[in-house]
């Protein structure tokens, strides 16, 4: 029997990926203008990722970030797979 995959441009629920830059940051009591500084990037772009408003992110900038936070890509996104039936 063929396994069916929906199209990720059919209207259906394929899952969110969220960031979790803003308890990471908290905890190590890092502000958005010290990682802006620490990694090399601009002010805004740590900002968007403070607040979890990022819709494509650079995986240089994820690198950077991540080395100045010292933590693993898994502990700053995270995929909620909740797909929905192929006929809906």
């Amino acid at each position: 029997m063929e396994t069916y995959y929906p199209s990720v441009l059919q209207r259906c629920n394929y899952g969110k990926i969220t960031l979790n830059f803003k308890q990471i940051m908290d905890a190590q009591n890092i502000s958005r203008n010290k990682l802006a500084s620490l990694a090399g990037i601009r002010f805004e772009v740590a900002n968007r990722l403070y607040k979890g408003e990022t819709q494509k992110l650079d995986l240089d900038v994820l690198a950077r970030v991540c080395y100045v936070l010292n933590c693993e890509v898994q502990d700053v996104l995270y995929f909620d797979k909740k797909l929905s039936n192929p006929g809906n």
